[in-house]
C-alpha cells in the first residue's frame, strides 16, 4: 500500500477533492487537460471553491519530490509511473438528453497509452450499469493491447460529493467500491479505505456499484418531481405548498423534499443515464422519466406565474425590467453546469422583457461564454419583478422590497422568504 503511486485524471469538483485526500497519505499526480487549472492549483487555488487555498498548499509538492502530496500537470508522460488511475471525468448529456461519454472515453484513450501490467483503473464517473465494463475496458485493451483481468485490472467507486458542501466533504462520505475481480475489488477497497473516514461499502460487482450510483440521483429526482407536482396543485387550490409540507413533516416518516429547480451535474442528468439503458433492454421506465419531465418544466412554469402575477397586478410585461437573483444551479456555490435557472430566463425572453440577473457566486465569464449573456455586477435599479431562484446566503440579508417598483411582483422560488412579502412561490 505505501508504495502506491495514484494518479487522478480529471481535476475538477469530483478530482480535486480526491486527490487532496489521497495526497495526504500518497504520492498523487493530478492530470488534466486544461492548462489554466493545472497552473492555479499549482499556485494553491481552486476556483471551484472546494478546497480552501491553505489546505491546498499543504500538500502541493514538487515532480521531483520523493514525499507523499499532489502534483499537478497535463503532460501525459508524468503520470505513466503510476500503479492506480483513478477517472472523475464529467459524464454529460446532449440536448437530446443523451448519454455523452465521449470524456470517458477521451480519458481510457489517455489512460490506454500508458497502461502496464500490473495496473488498477478505477473508474469514479456516474455511468449506466455496464459502461465501465462494455464500453471503457474495449478501448483500454485496444489502446494497450494489454490483455483486461490479466494485464491490467479495474474498479469502480461511483463519486458522492456534494458541491459547495463543506459538511459531507468526500473522506465523511460513505464509499461505495469494486472490483473487476476479487483480488482487486479488496486492493480498490483498502486503497479507499485508507482515507475515508467514513468507511467503505464493497459492492459485489461492478454493475452493481454502477446502478447504485445512478439510482441515488434517481430516486431524489423523482422524489422532488412529485413535490413540484404537489406544488402546481396546490397553487391552482391557493393552498401554501410551504405550509403545506411543513404540517405533513410532523410525521416523524415523512422525507422532507421540497419544490424547486433541479439541475446540477448529477440529479439533472443521471437518470437519464438508468433510462437509455432500460430502453436498450425493452423497457421504457415511465416514472423516471415522467419525474424527468415534471422537473425539467418548472423554470417554464415560474416565468408563467411570474407573467401572469404581473397581469393580475396590471404590470405591462412587454419590455418590463424583471431581476433574477441567482443562476448556479444550487446555493453557495459557483458550479453553473446544467443550471435551471436558464429556462427562467428563457421562457420570460418570449415575452420580449428585459431581464438582469445578479449571481455573487457565479463567474460571469462562464455565464457568458455557456449561455451568451454577462451577469450585472450589483443591483442598481428597480424592476417590476423579483425572482429568487437561488437561495444563497447572500440573498437573504438584501432588502429585496427596496430594489421592487410599486405593486412589483416578488416571486420565491425556494420559499425561503417571509410569506408576507412575496406574491407567489413554488
Amino acid at each position: 500500500m505505501k508504495n502506491n503511486k495514484i494518479a487522478i485524471i480529471g481535476l475538477g469538483y469530483v478530482g480535486l477533492p480526491l486527490a487532496r485526500l489521497f495526497a495526504t497519505k500518497f504520492s498523487v499526480v493530478g492530470f488534466d487537460i486544461n492548462s489554466k487549472r493545472v497552473l492555479e492549483i499549482m499556485q494553491g487555488i481552486d476556483s471551484t471553491l472546494e478546497i480552501d487555498t491553505k489546505t491546498l498548499k499543504s500538500v502541493l509538492i514538487d515532480r521531483e519530490s520523493d514525499s507523499n502530496g499532489l502534483f499537478c500537470t497535463t503532460k501525459i508522460d508524468e503520470i505513466k509511473d503510476c500503479n492506480y488511475y483513478i477517472i472523475t471525468v464529467p459524464t454529460p448529456i446532449d440536448k437530446y438528453n443523451r448519454p455523452v461519454l465521449t470524456p470517458l472515453i477521451k480519458a481510457s484513450e489517455t489512460v490506454g497509452t500508458i497502461l502496464k501490467k500490473g495496473d488498477i483503473v478505477i473508474y469514479e464517473s456516474t455511468v449506466y450499469p455496464g459502461a465501465t465494463e462494455e464500453d471503457c475496458v474495449p478501448i483500454l485493451e485496444k489502446v494497450s493491447d494489454l490483455k483486461f483481468n490479466v494485464d491490467f485490472y479495474v474498479g469502480y467507486s461511483p463519486e458522492r460529493i456534494n458541491p459547495g458542501d463543506k459538511e459531507h466533504t468526500v473522506d465523511k462520505i460513505l464509499k461505495v467500491t469494486s472490483g473487476s475481480n476479487s483480488e482487486t475489488a479488496k486492493k480498490v477497497n483498502d486503497l479507499y479505505n485508507s482515507v475515508i473516514t467514513a468507511g467503505t461499502h464493497l459492492a459485489p460487482t461492478i454493475k452493481v456499484a454502477e446502478a447504485a450510483k445512478v439510482i441515488e440521483n434517481s430516486q431524489r429526482d423523482i422524489n422532488i418531481a412529485f413535490v413540484n407536482e404537489l406544488a402546481k396543485i396546490f397553487n391552482l387550490m391557493n393552498i401554501n405548498t410551504q405550509d403545506v409540507l411543513e404540517a405533513a413533516g410532523t410525521k416523524w416518516n415523512f422525507l422532507p423534499f421540497k419544490p424547486g429547480l433541479v439541475g446540477g451535474h448529477c440529479i439533472g442528468v443521471d437518470p437519464y443515464y438508468l433510462s437509455q439503458k432500460a430502453q436498450e433492454f425493452g423497457y421504457n421506465p415511465e416514472i423516471i422519466l415522467s419525474g424527468r419531465r415534471m422537473n425539467d418544466s418548472m423554470g417554464d412554469y415560474v416565468a408563467t406565474e411570474v407573467v401572469k402575477l404581473m397581469i393580475k397586478k396590471d404590470i405591462r410585461v412587454k419590455n418590463s425590467s424583471i431581476l433574477i437573483l441567482g443562476f448556479t444551479f444550487k446555493e453557495n456555490c459557483p458550479d453553473i453546469r446544467n443550471t435551471r435557472v436558464i429556462d427562467i430566463y428563457d421562457s420570460l425572453k418570449v415575452y420580449e422583457t428585459n431581464i438582469d440577473v445578479y449571481d455573487p457566486w457565479a463567474n460571469s465569464n462562464e455565464v457568458k461564454k455557456e449561455f451568451g449573456f454577462k451577469l450585472v455586477n450589483k443591483i442598481s435599479k428597480k424592476y417590476s419583478a423579483i425572482i429568487l431562484a437561488v437561495a444563497h446566503n447572500d440573498f437573504l440579508t438584501l432588502s429585496l422590497q427596496g430594489y421592487l417598483n410599486e405593486d412589483g411582483v416578488l416571486f420565491d422560488v425556494k420559499g425561503l422568504l417571509n410569506k408576507k412579502i412575496v406574491d407567489g412561490t413554488l
